[in-house]
């Protein structure tokens, strides 16, 4: 019977994991490297990969929350990282988690015990202010995340190393623009950071470049009418459109969707091999690359003493520092070989979670998924299903069937031709999280949900899928869970108004139920297109017929 776990880090996934361990009555032990809770959203100047100062969340607070832990109402849709620590704090302190957390603590070695056939127990080795401490555990949850090691390609841009004469650095050492002010910049990587560190810099630089391999996507935090553009997006409606509708439709509707802001062909950005693989929050990089601040660049072909040349084969002469905004790699060097060597890819553990090799499922791996939504929330249901699996409440298939199912996935990702690119492949939020929590027993049953309770399904169905929606039913279930899902737009809202206004129409409200009776009728007059001139559909489109502004799919970003 598992009843000691070992939790190596304590970020988000850890918290979390920490939390439904008590849940489920085991005793959970947290190891955490440094002296406080966080993570990598706790700044810090040196010493260890975290955020960046100005850094604020691609996801808002209510897609992004603790599934029985709403954020307070008063909080910003989007945050910084101090917001984001506070929140934290908050939920460690409510559930009394701090007291489980072994601080500046380092975890050297997780190995099976020569039983393990038949108990699943752990060695544990870890360190404390110089004392090593070896301990049993009859379960591990690894918690450390996905950024755990920079990723400084140097050996695919010739010169850097023996010819350039300037600085170059990789974003987890860019802390703020200070020391950038005045100076010809080259930010290598248009992801989320790359392009957040190119924006932030163009404010005091002479000029930043911005070199990007393979292009992207640019949205908004905000979509149409002001509200956070993933509460807009990420629902079950959009979600069934998705699944039913043709996928080049959909794909064509994205596209234009995407080009309604600005026209990415115009901006240097559009992607060119793969148009749906690569997608970025950012509010402020269009306005900086029609300003002049931020300059587009093709992949760097080469760098000599003080000039990067470019695959165009133009050149940017007097570069004085180059940012690689290239990615982190994950591992897990704890871990003894054998099991480090089955989970240096995600798409080797079943269900991104556990590794299936293993006599028995007492190790879990948290947080190692790309989705488009909160990363956060999907990490929570993990170690939710993750502590019934220990438990025994909820059972694993055999061992074959794992297997078959991680080969399965495998030879679909070298079909597609994206076996290398594994961290740019980003699963449905909607569609992970519903998965999970089928296995869970959580899953919100939408007929019976109707029967019981119109108004919430409503706001289940056509609403923002907030991780609360999977706290309605089944274990863990919160009775605040409903309140809280028929008040989300209100939290969403309240940091907004902060000037008082004299009027008593209601336009948001109004906007929003329109918005809901209107999608069914609009979905049904295009069917009846389909139906009936189904050869002149594609063609008839128009970027107005449907509101693509709900159809689209949301990044991820914690």
């Amino acid at each position: 019977m598992v009843q000691r776990v070992a939790i190596i880090g304590a970020g988000s996934s850890g918290l979390a994991s920490i939390k439904c361990c008590l849940d489920e009555g085991l005793e959970p032990t947290c190891f955490e490297q440094s002296h406080d809770i966080g993570g990598l959203w706790r700044f810090t100047e040196v010493g260890r990969i975290s955020v960046y100062r100005s850094v604020i969340t691609n996801t808002s607070k209510e897609m992004m929350c603790f599934s029985d832990f709403p954020f307070p109402e008063d909080f910003p849709n989007y945050m910084n990282h101090s917001r984001l620590l506070e929140y934290f704090r908050m939920y460690a302190e409510h559930f009394s988690l701090l007291r489980y957390i072994r601080f500046k603590t380092t975890v050297h070695s997780v190995r099976k015990r020569p039983d393990f056939s038949t108990t699943g127990q752990w060695d544990v080795v870890t360190e404390t202010d110089g004392t090593a401490e070896s301990a049993i555990f009859d379960a591990v949850m690894v918690c450390s995340g996905h950024y755990a090691e920079p990723h400084l390609p140097l050996d695919s841009f010739p010169g850097i190393e023996n010819r350039f004469r300037g600085q170059y650095l990789h974003s987890w050492e860019y802390k703020d623009s200070a020391s950038f002010q005045g100076k010809r910049v080259l930010v290598l990587g248009v992801g989320n950071s790359g392009g957040d560190i190119a924006v932030e810099i163009s404010r005091v630089a002479a000029q930043v470049f911005l070199s990007t391999r393979s292009g992207t996507w640019v949205i908004s935090r905000i979509s149409d009418h002001g509200f956070p553009l993933d509460m807009m997006l990420t629902t079950r409606f959009n979600n069934c459109l998705e699944n039913f509708l043709p996928s080049a439709l959909m794909r064509w509707l994205r596209l234009k969707k995407f080009n309604t802001w600005f026209d990415h062909a115009n901006y240097g950005l559009i992607p060119q091999k793969s148009p749906n693989l690569s997608l970025i929050v950012n509010d402020e990089l269009p306005s900086c690359i029609l300003c002049g601040a931020v300059v587009v660049k093709p992949n760097v072909k080469e760098f000599t003493e003080s000039s990067a040349v470019f695959e165009d084969e133009t050149v940017e002469e007097n570069i004085d520092v180059v940012v690689f905004a290239t990615g982190y790699n994950f591992s897990f060097p704890f871990l003894e070989e054998s099991v480090r060597n089955i989970c240096r890819s995600k798409y080797a553990l079943y269900k991104y979670i556990f590794p299936p090799p293993l006599e028995k499922p007492t190790l879990a791996v948290l947080g190692l998924i790309q989705l488009t939504g909160s990363i956060m929330a999907g990490a929570e249901l993990q170690a939710r299903w993750a502590t019934r699996v220990f438990k025994g409440l909820n059972q694993l298939p055999p061992a074959n069937r794992l297997m078959a199912e991680v080969a399965k996935k495998q030879q679909h990702l070298i079909k597609q031709g994206l076996s290398n690119k594994e961290n740019k492949i980003k699963m449905s939020y909607i569609g992970y999280m519903d998965e999970i929590a089928s296995c869970v027993g959580v899953k919100p049953n939408m007929l019976l949900l109707f029967l019981k309770d119109p108004k919430l399904t409503l706001e289940v169905f056509f609403g923002p899928c907030t991780p609360c929606q999977y706290r309605l039913a089944g274990p863990g279930k919160w009775v605040g869970a409903r309140n809280a899902i028929l008040t989300q737009w209100h939290r969403a809202l309240k940091p907004l108004r902060t000037r008082v206004i004299d009027d008593s129409s209601n336009h948001s409200s109004v906007f929003h139920w329109l918005t809901i009776l209107g999608l069914p009728t609009l979905l049904c007059a295009g069917l009846l297109i389909c139906k009936y001139s189904p050869q002149m559909w594609l063609p008839r489109v128009r970027l107005g017929a449907i509101p693509i502004c709900k159809m689209g799919f949301m990044k991820g970003g914690i």
